[in-house]
């Protein structure tokens, strides 16, 4: 059996601007949070107002304080801090990822235009609902932190991610690719 490369080109082609993408974007984003250091970006500060917020909304009286050393955001209910908030927890690299996957898919369209900004707007929504989750267990299930937040709240916020991925490919870039 052989194989030749232009059976593989598409594939290719997606990887290589896949990763150049995600290459490029993670490069300005660390840059950006470079900037900052050694205190918190604003991503992470208002990510962690945003859940502090809805917290406060749903009775929990939470409020944030950014650290003056440290790119931690951290969240207090009760005079105490309960949780911190890395500038990893900000959501952005999750994005990088989401908008790379979706640009090297392509094509860049009128319905690629409306989809990544709501597909961005998903993802932080959801990010803040897994930060605030991750508030909740750590306030009332301390035992259960390490897991929930390694494990649980990650494969739910990849999965969020992986779900808008096929609804674009399902719903947009078959359709595209039937009209061509």
């Amino acid at each position: 059996m052989r194989f030749s490369l232009s059976e593989f080109k598409p594939t290719l082609f997606f990887l290589s601007k896949f990763i150049g993408l995600y290459l490029v974007a993670s490069l300005l984003y660390g840059f950006y949070i470079t900037s900052y250091s050694p205190r918190p970006d604003p991503m992470t500060s208002w990510i962690s107002e945003t859940t502090a917020a809805a917290l406060t909304f749903f009775g929990w009286p939470v409020t944030t304080h950014n650290h003056l050393h440290d790119a931690t955001c951290s969240l207090w209910f009760e005079g105490r801090g309960i949780l911190a908030v890395y500038e990893g927890c900000n959501g952005l690299n999750t994005i990088i990822i989401f908008a790379a996957f979706m640009v090297a898919f392509g094509p860049l369209n009128r319905s690629l235009l409306w989809f990544l900004p709501l597909g961005i707007l998903i993802i932080i929504v959801m990010n803040i609902l897994r930060i605030a989750l991750l508030f909740v267990v750590s306030e009332y299930i301390p035992q259960a932190m390490y897991f929930t937040h390694k494990y649980l709240f990650t494969a739910f916020l990849y999965g969020v991610i992986f779900l808008l991925w096929l609804w674009w490919i399902w719903k947009f870039a078959r359709k595209n690719a039937s009209a061509e």
